[in-house]
């Protein structure tokens, strides 16, 4: 295909002498130079805004390893402006407002140039100078081993940060060209200065023209049609660089659980994923989630819902509460679901800025939601308003006890600890402060910088449970007594449900018909931001009980109806595991598997079960028991070969990084207690599916994680002891057949 150009006769002639890596044109020939540094230069891109409110998108990006980068960025500072972008703005000149602003749309072609001479940087439209300003520092330098990236402002940039339209050309030039030279330029039209690096689409190809930047991939939606590079936003970009690059990872190809509760491709990536409102209503369990719609505004955060009469097979109906025009608030945040002195089940969340808002069930099948005239019932408080720098409105529990409401506000200190505020109300619309719902009684119960989010609180046996998260380790609850008479509650223990490198963070329970404490959590990704745009993310823990024992310890199991998915049982007979040396379990391969293992420790150190284990040996997953330490470990430094896969504290660090290299610290083992009684077995139960795995120990621990082995044979499963003999008593295998997901959320609500 030959593009339209002002000089077809000097294109038809490029493409004619078009060797290899070597361009000839007027007696020059171009050809790639990997080796030279460049520090002057020019970006110039020829493109189609899709719309000029979108904000910090990039047109072109040169990146280096060190993560400097420079860019052609639109609306990041001031709306329609383009600038120059630089990481944390340090080539970036800040002030743009009397910059001239875009007026070009989706059907409009503008040039947009870049050019940097020394400390001295110039932005040009269509040819015509429109800024320019002095760095305060010298240029950054790149080479071949940077990359190039259009339509990702940087590649640890997260959320909006993706441009909106099309490309039709776009070129780097090691030098900085002057004024009459950029408005000489026509896309498509080889005449004129030797570009460094050039796309021009041609033929819907999306390698540079000179060779330096050879290996290109289309990732989110990118495309190349009718000779232009096509981005459709959110997720979307291309990606250049000068060696070869794996195939973009997809929904598809990617590893993806077949029986867990998971986001639905167009849901995307994520962030966060918490489990919200769930409800057993009317012979049905309701667990909703927040999800983020890329077609509202404000990140979009919605609640999506699912339905399962059974905890194994899930229909999406559409979301329970959403953003409108017009309400106060402008997303929905974690909260719960509970039932009003009506009998009829309510929603209440964090209103993002506006407050808590609730809203009540419109019928029994608790698809239509009506939302309260008076929302946000409780607002945030404003300065000079009562309440403010007294207590903070943020993520809400809210419950019916007797006939009065009453509403936790989380996030909030007591004496530089973490605690709820306690809020209650006679109707739900006049609200009365309480205070400080507890004081952490020890201190070394937690670490400086923990906060107490997403609480839920119920009873549990003779005591209550207030079940939440930090933010910087996870899942957490405090056991303890509630006393009505002084609306406070007392902790006794503390329990963490998360530990430094583990991924279970923001769970949520209900109450079913059955008299069990149910719940959820959404455990994080370890991947890469930039692979999770590509394949989406989120993914709900398998429900599970709560409990507790005589001694006020809590008690955590798979809940029961799992069972129907078990398939092909085998059962595994005493075998000893001699000191250093695996058992191999020939008869237990796969990725989708129920494992119940009886275990006599016997004297060895550590002993356990290594599973996704690749046939060379290169990939698993460790699972151990160590007496003497007393801790139940899951040991990832061998799990995946992948680069893109790391595990940190908080559990969510990867979400804001692109690459895995920026996740710090990295860490390889969770550790969680676990202490056997003297001639107690070792009782593990693990789950596999895909990814996922949880291990429950004895039933008073559970440690969940997500591994991404890089080989698709890894799917071993051995024994071993380290340190002494041990001896494997008995135990059960059972593969596990995928559950029913049905997409109802597009029907009409």
């Amino acid at each position: 295909m030959v593009k339209r150009t002002s000089s077809s006769l000097c294109w038809s002639l490029l493409q004619m002498l078009l060797l290899g890596d070597l361009l000839v044109t007027g007696g020059i020939v171009w050809g790639a130079e990997p080796g030279r540094v460049v520090a002057d230069k020019t970006l110039v891109a020829w493109v189609y805004p899709a719309n000029l409110a979108q904000r910090g998108g990039s047109v072109l990006t040169l990146e280096n390893p060190e993560g400097q980068f420079d860019a052609v960025v639109l609306g990041e500072i001031e709306p329609g402006r383009w600038m120059a972008g630089s990481e944390f703005f340090r080539r970036t000149h800040r002030e743009q407002a009397a910059w001239p602003a875009e007026t070009a749309g989706p059907e409009t072609a503008v040039q947009v140039a870049i050019v940097y001479r020394g400390r001295e940087v110039t932005i040009y439209r269509n040819g015509q100078r429109c800024a320019a300003y002095s760095m305060g520092s010298d240029p950054a330098k790149f080479d071949a081993e940077s990359v190039v990236l259009m339509g990702l402002r940087h590649q640890d940039a997260g959320g909006p940060r993706f441009f909106a339209g099309a490309i039709d050309d776009a070129r780097v030039y090691d030098a900085a060209l002057d004024a009459s030279t950029i408005a000489s330029l026509r896309p498509n039209d080889p005449a004129g200065p030797k570009p460094w690096a050039w796309w021009s689409f041609d033929g819907d190809k999306a390698a540079d023209r000179m060779g330096v930047f050879r290996a290109a991939q289309l990732v989110g939606g990118a495309k190349i049609a009718d000779g232009r590079l096509h981005l459709p936003g959110e997720g979307s970009y291309l990606l250049a660089s000068s060696t070869p690059v794996a195939p973009p990872r997809t929904r598809q190809s990617e590893d993806w659980p077949i029986w867990h509760v998971t986001a639905l491709p167009e849901e995307g990536v994520c962030l966060p994923y918490d489990a919200n409102g769930c409800i057993w209503w009317k012979g049905k369990y309701h667990l909703m989630y927040i999800f983020q719609d890329p077609k509202l505004p404000n990140g979009g955060h919605c609640w999506g819902h699912a339905v399962s009469t059974d905890l194994v097979n899930w229909t999406f109906v559409p979301p329970s509460v959403v953003p409108a025009p017009g309400d106060p608030d402008v997303g929905i945040f974690s909260g719960n679901a509970f039932v009003n002195k009506e009998g009829k089940p309510m929603l209440c969340w964090f209103g993002i800025n506006a407050g808590v808002c609730v809203a009540t069930a419109d019928d029994d099948e608790l698809i239509r939601w009506k939302k309260h005239p008076k929302n946000p019932i409780i607002p945030m408080p404003k300065p000079g308003e009562p309440g403010h720098g007294t207590y903070r409105v943020w993520d809400p529990y809210l419950w019916l006890e007797g006939d009065t409401y009453y509403c936790l506000l989380g996030g909030n200190e007591l004496n530089g600890k973490d605690t709820l505020y306690l809020c209650k109300s006679p109707d739900l619309v006049n609200w009365k402060p309480v205070g400080p719902f507890y004081e952490q009684p020890d201190p070394t119960w937690t670490t400086e910088g923990e906060d107490c989010s997403c609480p839920d609180f119920f009873k549990l046996g003779d005591k209550h449970v207030l079940m939440c998260i930090s933010h910087k380790i996870g899942g957490r609850c405090y056991v303890g007594r509630f006393d009505l008479k002084q609306e406070k509650f007392f902790p006794e223990r503390h329990m963490r449900m998360n530990w430094p490198g583990g991924m279970f963070f923001a769970p949520e329970s209900l109450l079913d018909g059955k008299g069990r404490r149910i719940f959820w959590a959404w455990v994080t990704d370890p991947r890469s931001r930039a692979t999770m745009d590509q394949t989406g993310s989120g993914v709900q823990s398998m429900p599970r009980v709560l409990g507790l024992d005589e001694s006020g310890r809590l008690q955590i199991a798979p809940v029961e109806e799992l069972h129907a998915l078990r398939r092909n049982h085998r059962a595994l007979g005493q075998r000893a595991l001699a000191s250093g040396g695996q058992v191999v379990l020939d008869n237990v391969r796969g990725d989708s598997l129920e494992l119940a293992l009886r275990i006599d420790p016997g004297r060895a150190q550590h002993v356990g079960l290594k599973v996704r284990c690749s046939p060379d040996g290169r990939e698993e997953t460790l699972i151990w028991y160590d007496p003497a330490a007393k801790k139940l470990i899951v040991d990832m430094s061998k799990s995946t070969l992948r680069k893109d896969v790391v595990y940190s504290q908080p559990p969510f660090n990867a979400y804001f990084k692109r690459h895995a290299s920026a996740v710090t610290p990295a860490l390889h083992t969770v550790e969680a207690p676990l202490e056997l009684r003297e001639g107690e077995l070792l009782e593990l139960r693990v789950f596999l599916d895909k990814p996922m795995l949880e291990i429950f120990a004895n039933g008073r621990q559970c440690v969940t994680q997500q591994i991404f082995p890089q080989s698709k044979d890894a799917l071993g499963i051995c024994l071993f002891a380290r340190g002494g003999d041990a001896t494997l008593q008995g135990g059960d295998a059972w593969d596990m057949a995928p559950s029913t997901f049905v997409d109802q959320k597009k029907a009409d609500r």
